[in-house]
C-alpha cells in the first residue's frame, strides 16, 4: 500500500526536475545556474525515472494477494489463483540477505515431487538452484514479501505446517532473483496458459 504512493511522490519530484530542465534550457531562469543545480535537477529526473518504474511494478501487481490456509499457500493475481499444497511439500523455510541497510525475505518452498514450472499463476515463483541440503529439489517456489509481514508470514506456516517448517537461512545478497521469463516463453512458445 506506500509503494504506489511513494512512487507518485517520486515521479512529482522528477517532474520538478523536468520543469527546472526546461527553465535552464530555455534560458528563463532568475540568475546564474551553477554546478551544483545541474547536478540537484539531473537527481530529481533520475528520482522521476525511478517513480515511474516502481509505480509501473506496484500497479501490476496491486492485485496480487496471498493466503495462508490449512490447504496451502494461495496465490491469485487477480484473474487467476492457484494453490501451493502443504501435502505436495518436503520442506518450508524463510531466507533473508541484506539490501543495503534493509533485510529481504522470500518463503522457500521445497516440493516433494514435480511441479508445473509454466503454471498460468505460479511460474514466477519458480526458481532452480542448488538446494540448501542434498535431500532437497533444486526446483522451488520462493514467495518475496515486505519486511514487516516476516513473524505474520512464519507464524502462519509455523501454524499449519510446524513439521515442514526448515528454518532460517540467511543467503547472499540478490538471493530473490528473477523468474525464467525467457524459457518460459520458449517452453510455452510465448502463450500464456
Amino acid at each position: 500500500m506506500t509503494g504506489l504512493p511513494c512512487s507518485v511522490l517520486l515521479i512529482a519530484m522528477g517532474a520538478v526536475g523536468f520543469f527546472g530542465a526546461v527553465v535552464i534550457a530555455t534560458g528563463n531562469q532568475k540568475g546564474k545556474s551553477n554546478p551544483a543545480g545541474y547536478a540537484g535537477l539531473v537527481f530529481m529526473l533520475l528520482l522521476g525515472v525511478l517513480g515511474v518504474c516502481l509505480f509501473i511494478v506496484h500497479w501490476g501487481n496491486r492485485r496480487t494477494r496471498i493466503l495462508v490456509d490449512a490447504t496451502g499457500l494461495w496465490v491469485e493475481n487477480g484473474r487467476l489463483r492457484n494453490v501451493i499444497p502443504w501435502q505436495a511439500l518436503s520442506g518450508v523455510g524463510l531466507y533473508w540477505s541484506k539490501f543495503g541497510r534493509q533485510k529481504v525475505y522470500s518463503l522457500e518452498m521445497f516440493p516433494s515431487g514435480p511441479i508445473d514450472r509454466d503454471d498460468p499463476v505460479l511460474w514466477t515463483l519458480v526458481r532452480d538452484e542448488e538446494p540448501l541440503h542434498p535431500d532437497l529439489p533444486r526446483l522451488r517456489y520462493r514467495l518475496p514479501f515486505p519486511v514487516p509481514c516476516r513473524q505474520e508470514m512464519v507464524t502462519a506456516v509455523q501454524q499449519y505446517v510446524p513439521h515442514l517448517w526448515l528454518g532460517e537461512s540467511e543467503r547472499a545478497e540478490g538471493h530473490v532473483g528473477r523468474p525464467d521469463v525467457k524459457g518460459h516463453r520458449q517452453r510455452t512458445q510465448g502463450r500464456t496458459r
